[in-house]
């Protein structure tokens, strides 16, 4: 399965050394690639510029793709449940993409236009942070579903 996680911004050398550990233990499972796009001036209003990183997002989408939107509004999933979900979103042969937006958020219409949205809880999370856990979850979803002993948790 092609998996594609398109964010907004560079992550901060820390959050990148975490990321680069789960996307190396990703290679023996599923082929992921992290594409970064530039962040938004910060001289406009929000709305403005979660449109103009839309547009840069909507660039960087592989097409034919299942793309799920991270946004507070989605659903919340536990580990086992985001597993599942992978194989279901990844059952029509499409590539699957995650969006992950800035430091103000993603547009609503990319979010509206999106096949799922997942969120990651209630909680205010900074976006680079959030790119580091999704890519975490990959990993638990493919160990998930290979049988092996790397999650601990709940079913």
């Amino acid at each position: 399965m092609q998996i594609v996680i398109v964010a907004v911004g560079k992550l901060r050398p820390w959050y990148q050394a975490a990321a680069d550990t789960y996307l190396k233990r990703l290679r023996g499972h599923w082929e992921v690639t992290l594409v970064e796009v530039k962040e938004a001036s910060r001289s406009g209003r929000a709305a403005v510029q979660r449109r103009e990183e839309a547009k840069r997002i909507a660039k960087a989408l592989p097409r034919p793709a299942f793309t799920v939107a991270l946004t507070r509004d989605g659903r919340a999933w536990t580990s086992s449940a985001v597993s599942q979900e992978i194989v279901r979103w990844g059952a029509g042969g499409r590539a699957l993409a995650f969006v992950i937006g800035g430091s103000v958020g993603l547009d609503e219409e990319l979010v509206r236009a999106a096949d799922a949205r997942w969120s990651l809880g209630p909680l205010t999370l900074p976006h680079q942070l959030a790119r580091v856990i999704v890519v975490e979850q990959l990993y638990r979803a493919a160990t998930l579903q290979q049988g092996h002993p790397y999650h601990k948790g709940l079913p």
